[in-house]
């Protein structure tokens, strides 16, 4: 019999509530180690060989004490007993850049230090390592009445954070952070080590850390050695310290050992590390924001940006050095947003969305905790659409150009109450280098701000893009930003910086200001960001409710986290199949001499062409490059360590494959994959492309 468009329409909510009800898709989650006794059976049967105290435990070294954040956006793990880490290349970005220069261009031709003494400091640089972490739940949340207004539950709760921090880390050199989990249903409190002595050791030439640029980033497959080395250093008492030459190694509780083995389609892999941020458990209101509105202007006004700095960074080297840290970190999210919308397209992620919602809705109908949610959700983010709307025009548009960044910071200056105005500019740069490249940015993004928000006063009065962008160079060149004797003058002159205001550039930016944040506006926007964190904070709490048997991953907010997948490829579309692995043949087959991302070193091709692997060769004799598994993983996750089933490091994870970048809104086990460096790729460069085998010496390799 064919099913009626009811009977279907039945069987899809029954798949769906069939769904939600299991812990997570296959693969998805991002799980907290304390907790992993409840996934460890599920691990042990993917084939997990090792329990769950051997990667969390409070009493004895465990795994989680060779993970380290670093800095704070990227993971590493210690893979010898003196303080040796690795992480990603483009995690060390800055510090390999910071020490660059044209003379000595450790970016563009790599670094190592072939003595300790040769290491190199990196100022401001931390590495911290969790010691425990405690469910504080009960105590964040005492005495806070379901009543309780938003101010008056928040104030109450930074309370007794504050004291449970106190009590902590009193009388000790840890630190300690309280975060919100699943919108403030459950608090945990994270005890931290935070090194701050540590030293830039290797990174490989960009054209092996960056090979295939911006080209290749988020997709597969991928040639990519994306790592660098760094060391921690401490006191002779092994606390943490400030940079001194009296410092000596870190020596952890715990390094990684490293396997030569491999991997195969289908191993159990599972990555450790720090992922930043994800909106699992959104509505589809937030879902069309972010892949309709927020998304598109975005990937806009970016692509200007890119335009114009891949130009001048095409035209001469130091250039290329002076932008390239500026554009890797543009383009990493202009391109994220790209696969992320249309990757929500492909699922009807908005539809999957209200799906789910009309399912919640029908149990919530008899709960009266629980009847209105979705609808005060619903109602609150269309008033926050238009308002978001124009701030993101604000931030990616105005914002995009160092001029008008400069005009920001003079006018907050000018408005900065009298009493602090000395104290803001002695800690602000005022700097300002004019340059054709710049100026064309300021021109070209406000242009398109202005022809996308024709209401704002200033568009209003300048319609014709001819009109516009007159009006525009006018101010540019006009302004006293561009005459460095006023930007040096600002700091001894800040009882006149109010005559700043009189200045066109600075004008037009508080006139954008005034479009986009007016106080009203700001009050608004913050009134419906506190309401709709206290909805989903109900919202998250139903759905817990409605499924009582699941288990639900919290968002990640960068706390130490555990996914676990397999080895797999993956059809991206009809016909096509990538395989889960790359190898060194496919830099030479991608090498073209004329597209800087895409050449090859002459000493790689040597050791390819002489088939020089050894011992970190295939079973088939290829040198390994890269692999992809099903491990769930976002930003943060990069530099994470990537463990086989005997908790043994085979690579380290740095990228998602593009197909699968809306995982922080939506999974799908098809599309979504994690990117990883095979370890003996990075092994191989180290030793015989830099002839740096002593620092393979400290590892401790398994065959």
């Amino acid at each position: 019999m064919r099913p009626t468009h009811c009977s279907l329409r039945s069987l899809l909510a029954v798949l769906l509530i069939a769904c939600l009800s299991l812990p997570a898709l296959a693969d998805e989650g991002m799980w907290i180690p304390m907790l992993l006794q409840r996934n460890e059976a599920d691990m042990q049967a993917k084939g997990m060989h090792i329990s769950a105290k051997d990667i969390y435990d409070i009493n004895n070294a465990c795994l989680k004490d060779a993970v380290i954040l670093f800095n704070q956006g990227c993971t590493g793990e210690f893979v010898s007993p003196e303080g040796l880490f690795l992480t990603n290349h483009h995690c060390g970005y800055y510090y390999i850049t910071s020490h660059s220069t044209v003379a000595h261009d450790y970016l563009t031709r790599g670094f190592w230090a072939m003595t300790r003494e040769e290491e190199l400091p990196c100022p401001g640089l931390t590495a911290t390592r969790l010691v425990r972490m405690e469910d504080v739940t009960a105590q964040v949340l005492e005495g806070v009445s379901a009543d309780a207004s938003e101010l008056e539950r928040s104030q109450l709760i930074d309370e007794h954070i504050a004291y449970i921090i106190s009590q902590a880390t009193q009388g000790t050199h840890y630190r300690a952070i309280v975060k919100p989990f699943y919108y403030g249903n459950q608090y945990f409190m994270y005890v931290n080590e935070v090194f701050t002595d540590v030293r830039l050791v290797g990174a490989p030439p960009s054209n092996i850390g960056k090979f295939g640029g911006d080209t290749d980033n988020w997709m597969w497959p991928r040639h990519t050695g994306d790592f660098s080395m760094f060391r921690v250093y401490v006191n002779r008492e092994g606390k943490p310290a400030p940079y001194s030459t009296d410092n000596v190694p870190y020596q952890p509780k715990k390094h990684l050992e490293i396997s030569l083995k491999g991997v195969q389609e289908g191993d159990f892999t599972f990555v450790f590390g720090y992922p930043g941020t994800t909106h699992r458990y959104v509505t589809s209101d937030a879902v069309d924001l972010a892949a309709n509105v927020q998304n598109p202007i975005c990937i806009d006004l970016r692509t200007i940006r890119l335009k114009h700095y891949n130009n001048a960074m095409n035209r001469n080297a130091a250039l290329r050095l002076k932008y390239a840290s500026r554009v890797a970190s543009i383009a990493n999210g202009w391109k994220k947003w790209q696969g992320e919308s249309q990757g929500i397209a492909r699922l009807k992620g908005v539809e999957q969305k209200q799906e789910q919602e009309r399912l919640f809705q029908r149990w919530a109908d008899n709960n009266n905790e629980y009847r209105d949610v979705l609808t005060k959700l619903h109602n609150a983010y269309t008033q926050l659409r238009p308002l978001q709307e124009r701030a993101v025009y604000f931030s990616e548009g105005v914002h995009a150009s160092d001029f008008m960044g400069t005009a920001a910071k003079l006018f907050q200056l000018a408005t900065t109450p009298d009493s602090l105005a000395q104290r803001h500019a002695d800690e602000t740069s005022y700097a300002y280098e004019p340059t054709d490249v710049d100026s064309a940015i300021f021109i070209e993004t406000m242009r398109y701000v202005m022809k996308h928000n024709p209401q704002w006063g200033f568009a209003v009065a300048h319609p014709t893009e001819a009109q516009a962008t007159e009006e525009l160079q006018r101010i540019y060149h006009s302004s006293r930003i561009l005459n460095k004797a006023s930007l040096d003058s600002v700091k001894q002159h800040v009882a006149q910086c109010d005559q700043w205001l009189n200045d066109p550039a600075v004008d037009l930016y508080s006139s954008a200001l005034d479009y986009a944040f007016t106080a009203d506006q700001q009050h608004e926007r913050r009134r419906l960001n506190v309401d709709i964190n206290r909805l989903m904070r109900t919202y998250v709490r139903g759905l817990m409710a409605m499924y009582p048997d699941s288990n639900f991953f919290p968002d990640a907010n960068l706390t130490l986290r555990v996914a676990y997948g397999h080895v797999s490829g993956f059809h991206p579309r009809d016909g096509v199949y990538y395989k889960p692995y790359s190898t060194l043949d496919g830099i030479l087959q991608k090498e073209n001499p004329d597209i800087y991302d895409y050449v090859v070193e002459p000493k790689l091709k040597s050791l390819h062409y002489r088939r020089d692997y050894a011992p970190y060769a295939d079973e088939n004799g290829a040198m390994p490059v890269g692999f992809i598994a099903t491990n769930h993983t976002t930003g943060g996750n990069s530099g994470s360590p990537v463990l086989d089933a005997d908790g043994r490091l085979i690579g380290i994870n740095f990228d998602r494959c593009w197909e699968g970048t809306m995982s922080d809104l939506l999974f799908d086990p098809d599309y979504c994959r994690n990117i990883c460096l095979d370890i003996r790729y990075c092994l191989f460069i180290i030793d015989k492309f830099a002839d740096a085998k002593h620092l393979v010496d400290e590892m401790t390799l398994i065959q």
